[in-house]
């Protein structure tokens, strides 16, 4: 947990990914098309993604990716990532966390 804790810090947005995942691909098109530079951590080719996967398991990732933090805090996946975006939350909530500045 003290890992993911340390990763999600690195920028102010952070997913969690895998190559096959093909929902982890388009929540990375998705903030690239916004212009966001997120850290993307990809799982599959981390010698540690296996025990980075159950941490974000403990901490309620269901699926665990993609796992996206916004601002240090998990957002969610997919379906809460694009939820937000529908309903137009995704934008603020990435100019408040310093990821976004139009």
């Amino acid at each position: 947990m003290e890992r993911v804790s340390r990763m999600v810090a690195e920028k102010p947005v952070v997913i969690f990914s895998k190559n096959s995942c093909c929902m982890s691909h388009t929540i990375k098109s998705l903030f690239c098309d916004l212009g966001v530079h997120p850290a993307v951590h990809e799982l599959d080719e981390l010698q540690r993604g296996r025990e980075i996967e159950a941490a974000l398991s403990r901490l309620g990732c269901n699926p665990t990716v993609p796992a996206v933090f916004i601002g240090g805090e998990l957002v969610g996946g997919e379906n809460e990532v694009m939820s937000l975006h529908l309903q137009r939350s995704l934008k603020p909530m990435l100019k408040r966390a310093g990821a976004l500045w139009v």
